[in-house]
């Protein structure tokens, strides 16, 4: 999932340099909600982990 933001980020970046406000700001936001969507299920799996090393 962290790949598919990094792909969608620089497909924002290009967008941009090339002048496709639209574009370039839809890729951002699925960039950021992917990275956050990242973020989210790495911490459930590190406490899962975690909570499961300790038994």
């Amino acid at each position: 999932m962290l790949r598919w933001a990094v792909i969608f980020f620089i497909v924002a970046i290009i967008a941009a340099i090339f002048g496709f406000g639209n574009i370039s700001a839809a890729a951002t936001d699925i960039a950021r909600i992917l990275f956050y969507i990242f973020i989210v299920i790495f911490l459930i799996s590190l406490v899962l982990g975690l909570a499961k090393g300790k038994k």
